[in-house]
Parts: structure tokens; sequence; C-alpha cells
């Protein structure tokens, strides 16, 4: 008997350290890709394939609690609980800040953490409650029929390089073991409508427009060890970009040795076989096998269940799903999803600092770095204690245009009419009255509204868009054309209305237009005295719209997109090809050009010195310029250095931007700016995609804008350049 007890001690002992030796996925000495590995080993394939979906049911035998990893953050933490909202991304693109950029995604990774630390204590695991955030979105807004350009940096390669890196740098902190949350550059890649056809259509693009426009903002986040890469709905080349194999095998897991997990975008893979997608297979278990073949871990939607059938078909091998899914689990563990709570230094991050007063500055500095001031007839900034002030138009006193899309909610968000009527001095009076709808006539043809602009010292009307006119697919319930854009003008009642304001009317009139795209603003512009382009400014753009009109800042936002005069300036929207768009390409005069914004001030750029004159391959030059605010205000100058390559064996662009500097200049103050040019600013891409250095001449050019007529007309500064030779 006791022979027999001791027998079986023995078997329970051993089982007991055998199974303490194998739980190698919760030993924190071990790497997060062993303990992946460890984890994928213990797992049915049915819990496999589930991990691998975007809502993770939990796994209760080994204490692994669910998780849903489609979460936003664009400009704040989106659809969760209270967050303070940041300017959208195309107001942040107007900034041309990128260590503004890092600041505003800390504070929002600092957010999340809270959000997440608090739900988790109460149990809650939904959607929008966790640390993997599908943003920031790095796509080229190449056409501003785009409705989801506005979450976008804008048009160019460079600044949303320089400010993707940023954010997702501040995303994911500065710990050596653990992740604050986990960024994601999306949509990989060539996407930028049209929105209603995103399902099915079909991006053309060349080797040339591929590598020096879409695809050079998608490679610096990989190297800057972004998380994730999010697969786009559409085809590019014939092929969908979540199977696309040039794309994904090639050039995201080969040419750039990417690190991290692939996810598709919502649904993308039910397009495979759709009768109104692609068409690319004929059933749910040939797309999943054919998605987790290309690269995909993890799928948003409904698919991948499919794979447990494809494994016993044979199409693919369990230990595919096995690589897969490891590589997946592997940002589970680098968030600290599994290890103990006082281990992970950002689970100390508390509540206190969700819509703090440090965010709520951060986030009114933004927006006031993100402001244009596209024209201005002297009348600005104004006196903040004269006798009247009237505030109207149908964007003056709601949420909507602060906020753009993938928002988050708070309950202190600040309106323009509540920003001007704070700032106002006592004694003064400020009228309301919205005047106008924002997309249609007035049913009652009585209008006691515009005459009390006759009756004003100074009318501030609030115009333009809303994401009921732009934005996706399905949430701009007000567009026509499924969030697109593809009638260019502000709704025709509006113009009507502004004309109604400054007839025969000698006081100001300052239109103030919301909105995240370009549009047609030449009458706005002829009409008004003065125009500020604010975006979707976020929680605290009233009271920074406020800051800029009374003159306690002067603007300093730069435009991170062309507004063309007309759409009979552009190329199809169908058309991917670069050629006519963006600054770049575009040869016809724009309404307003790449970079332009004005000042309250004037600033001069003096002779620029160069180092020297010629450089051979591998050398550098130092150019620098000395930068003078000549007038009254205390500015912050957005120097903009770009590169004409004067003689190419291919089709170069005009301009190309480089490099960027916010310089703070008090009035009357002088600074000397000095830029670097290596040789990787001068190269160019030819036809079959490859990055090189030609010998020949290029023009160097230095101002506040992009630097043509146009932005002379405009009242930019007016810029200097200096010849460069390559031997």
């Amino acid at each position: 008997m006791m022979k027999k007890l001791a027998s079986f001690l023995l078997i329970v002992l051993a089982a007991i350290s055998h199974n303490a030796e194998s739980q190698d996925y919760l030993e924190t000495s071990l790497t997060h890709a062993a303990r992946a590995k460890d984890l994928v080993s213990r797992l049915t394939l049915e819990e496999k394939v589930q991990q691998m979906m975007m809502n993770s049911p939990a796994i209760e035998r080994l204490n692994i609690p669910p998780y849903e990893w489609w979460n936003e953050a664009l400009h704040g933490v989106g659809r969760s609980g209270v967050a303070t909202v940041f300017p959208q991304a195309i107001g942040l693109g107007a900034t041309f800040d990128e260590e503004l950029a890092y600041r505003v995604s800390s504070a929002i990774s600092d957010e999340a953490r809270a959000m997440y630390n608090a739900s988790l204590k109460k149990g809650y695991y939904n959607r929008y409650n966790g640390l993997t955030f599908w943003t920031p979105n790095i796509n080229i807004f190449r056409d501003p029929r785009w409705g989801r350009g506005q979450e976008t940096y804008g048009e160019d390669p460079f600044l949303t390089t320089r400010l993707g890196v940023s954010f997702v740098k501040g995303l994911q902190g500065e710990d050596s073991r653990y992740l604050k949350t986990a960024a994601c550059a999306k949509h990989f890649a060539v996407h930028s409508g049209p929105e209603r056809l995103r399902h099915e259509f079909n991006a053309v693009v060349s080797k040339k427009d591929l590598y020096e426009t879409y695809l050079p903002a998608f490679k610096a986040l990989v190297e800057a060890d972004v998380e994730a890469v999010m697969c786009a709905y559409n085809r590019t080349n014939d092929e969908p970009c979540c199977a696309n194999n040039y794309l994904l095998q090639e050039v995201l897991w080969g040419e750039w040795d990417f690190d991290g997990h692939i996810v598709s975008d919502c649904w993308a893979i039910v397009d495979f076989y759709s009768e109104n997608g692609h068409g690319t297979v004929e059933n749910q278990v040939d797309a999943s096998a054919l998605a987790l073949e290309s690269g995909v871990n993890l799928n948003c939607g409904s698919t991948f269940p499919a794979l447990v059938e494809a494994v016993n078909q044979g199409l693919i091998e369990e230990k595919t799903i096995d690589v897969a899914l490891t590589k997946l689990l592997e940002t589970r563990f680098k968030l600290g999803m599994f290890d103990d709570s006082n281990a992970n230094p950002y689970n100390a991050i508390s509540l206190d600092v969700v819509n703090s007063p440090a965010h709520r500055a951060l986030a009114r500095e933004a927006a006031v770095k993100s402001i244009v001031l596209l024209k201005n007839n002297g009348v600005l900034p104004l006196a903040n204690d004269l006798s009247r002030y009237y505030v109207t138009g149908p964007n003056a006193a709601g949420i909507d245009p602060l906020i753009g899309n993938y928002y988050g909610v708070n309950p202190d968000m600040v309106t323009v009419l509540e920003g001007i009527t704070a700032a106002v001095a006592p004694g003064s009076q400020v009228h309301y009255r919205a005047g106008t709808l924002l997309d249609r006539p007035n049913v009652n043809p009585v209008d006691w509204s515009s005459g009390v602009a006759h009756t004003s010292d100074a009318t501030l009307m609030v115009m333009g868009i809303t994401g009921f006119i732009e934005g996706e697919e399905g949430e701009s319930i007000a567009s026509a054309h499924y969030g697109d854009r593809l009638d260019y003008d502000i709704p025709a009642n509006q113009i009507d209305y502004l004309k109604k304001l400054k007839a025969d009317n000698d006081k100001p009139v300052i239109a103030i237009v919301t909105g995240g795209s370009p549009m047609n603003l030449s009458e706005v512009h002829e009409i008004a005295d003065a125009v500020l382009l604010v975006w979707y400014p976020g929680e605290e753009g009233g009271n920074a719209i406020a800051d800029i009109v009374f003159g306690k800042a002067s603007p300093s936002g730069r435009l991170p997109i062309t507004f063309p005069k007309s759409m009979d300036q552009l190329p199809a929207y169908e058309d991917y090809s670069m050629r006519g768009r963006t600054y770049k390409y575009m040869t016809a005069e724009p309404m307003y050009p790449f970079g332009f914004g004005l000042h309250y001030s004037k600033i001069k750029y003096g002779t620029p010195a160069v180092t020297r004159s010629v450089i051979k391959s591998g050398e550098s030059a130092e150019v620098s310029v000395l930068v003078t605010n000549e007038g009254d205000f205390d500015v912050e100058e957005v120097v903009q250095l770009y590169v004409t390559d004067v003689e190419a064996s291919v089709s170069t662009p005009l301009f190309s931007l480089q490099s960027i500097r916010r310089v703070k200049l008090a009035a009357g103050e002088s600074q000397r700016i000095s830029f670097t040019i290596n040789p990787e600013m001068l190269q160019v891409v030819n036809e079959k995609g490859e990055t090189i250095l030609e010998k020949g001449d290029f023009k160097i050019h230095v101002g506040g804008s992009l630097p043509t007529s146009r932005s002379l007309e405009l009242g930019a500064s007016v810029p200097v350049s200096v010849n460069l030779k390559v031997k």
C-alpha cells in the first residue's frame, strides 16, 4: 500500500514539476517571442484561430483574458470614455511640428493606459478599451475629393514621414521592455479613394510613384519599429492589398524586414470573394488561406474561423498558423498583458491624466499652431473690447465642427461661440444667430440674421464643412457620395449668407472655415476681410480660435495640402498617377499653395550662404539664412527648405520639401537658420523605383511657403535660393 502511494505521489510531483517547467509563457525572464511560442503550443487549432480574430475570446484553462484588438486614437483616444480631443490629423499636419506631434501622441498613450487600467479593474473588455491602436493613417492625401483625407497629415511624403514617426514613438513609449501602446501604420498601401469603390477598386501605380510617393512614410515607420501595419481594402496593381504578394512579401517582409504583425482592414478579406468585391477567390475558406499565406496575422472581420476548414482541406498547414499567431501574440506580451501589474511602469499611470489641465493646454497649443491665416486685409487681430461682436454661421455653436472623425468625447468641448465669448472683455456685447443651415437653404425666407452684421463692430462667420459632409463610407450622413466630396464647393447657401453679411457693410467680416480637406474658397476669399482655416480643431478649438482672432497668438499654421482653384485642374479621381497632382507635379496655378500661411508680422529672409557650391557623392553642404521678424508681433515661423532638380534623366518634382524648422521670433528679432544638405535630399526615383543620386545642378529654396509666384501674390514672404552642383 505504501509503495503504491509513493508511486502515485511521484507521478503527481512529476506532473506538477513538468507543468511548472513548461509554463514558459508566464516566465518574464524569457523573450516575448519565446513566451508567445510556448503559449501557442498549448492551444488547440480552434483556439489558435480564435486568437487571430479582432475579438479574441478568453482561454480560461490558461487564465488568458479576452482581448479586443480594435481600438482608435487618431487624435485622442476614440470611441471610448472621456478623453482629450486634439485637433484632427490634418490639423496636426498643418502645424509642420514633429516635436508637437510627439507630445500629443505621448499624451494620448498616457490617457490610453490610464483608461485601459481602469477598464481592467472593472472587468470590462469592450472594443475601444484596449491598447492596440490602428493609427496613424499615413496615406498620401493625393486628391481633395477623398473624404478620409482629414485623417492624414497631407499630401507630402516627407511631412507625413516626420509627423508619422513622431506620432508612433509617442504612442509606443520609450521603455526597453514594454510598449505603452501599440501603433499601426495604415492603410498599406496606395489607398486614398474613391471611398465608395474601396471594396472593389484597383489602384494602378508605377514603380516610380510607388517608391517616390506612396511608400516612403510606411518604410520610415517600419524603421521606427511600428508594431503593426494594416493592409487596405482595395487592390494595388491587380492584387488585393491584404493578399498582395509584392507589397506584403517582397516589400514589407522582404526589403524592409518588418518585425511586427499585419492586420486586415475591417472585413477586407470578405472582399476577396464577395459579389461586389475583388473576385479573387470563391469562398471564405480560400480567402482565409490566401490572406494567411500572404502574411496577415490578425483578421478584423469574420473570416479567419474558416482557417480550421482550410487546414482540414490541406490548403494550409497548422504550423503556418502557429508562426502567424506567435508573431501576433508577441504584441500582447510586449504590452505586458500577462505579467504582474507591478512589472510594467505604464500600469502606474493614473486616471488623473485624462483630459487633465496639462493635456487641455496641449490641445489648445496644437489647435493654435494648426490654424492657417489665408487672407487678412488688416482687420486681424481684433481688439477684444469693441462695443459689439456678432458670431454667426452654421458651425459657430456646434460640436461637430470641432471633432472630425475617429474622435473621442468629453464634457467640456469649447465651441467657437464659447471661445469668442470667453475672450471678449466685460462691457462688450456678443450676439449669436446661426443665420443659415449647413448644407441647404433656409426653409423660412424671413432673415433677421444678416442685418445684425451691419450694427456690429465685427462679424465672425463660422462656416465650411463637417463630418456630415466628408468622412468615411458610412459616417457622412449628409453626403451623397459616401463621404467623398465630388462637389468642391462650400454649400451655396453659406456663400449667399456671407454675401448678405458683407453687402454695404464697411465693418470687418471674418470667415472662420472648418473642414478637413481643400474646398473652393475663391468667393470666400473675395468677400471676407480675413479668412482663417481652422480644420477640426478639437476640444479647445473655440479658445484657440479666440487666441488668434484677438492677437494672443499670431497664426503659424501652414497648408499641408494644395488647394486647387477647381477640380478641373486635377486628373481623374481614380487615376493614381502623380502627374498633375500635389505641389510636386501640379503645373496649374492653385488657389492656395502647399506650405502657405500668413502671420500678423512681416518675415524677411536674408541672402543665403552656402559652405560649398559643389559636392561629390557622400559629401554634404551647409546652407544658412538670416530670418528676421520685421513686424510688431512675436511669431513662430515655419521655415521650409525645398529642392529642385534642375537636370535629371527622369521626371522629377517641381519642388520637394526636404527640411522644416519652426522658429520663435520676437518682434524685431533675427536668427540664423542652418540646414545640412546631404546626398539623400538630392536623390531621385527612377522609373524602376530605384533611388539614385545623379550628377547635375540643383536649386535649394528656403522660405515660409512654397517658392512660387502664387505664394507671393497671396502675401507670403519672399523666399531665397542657392545653386548646388553634384559632381
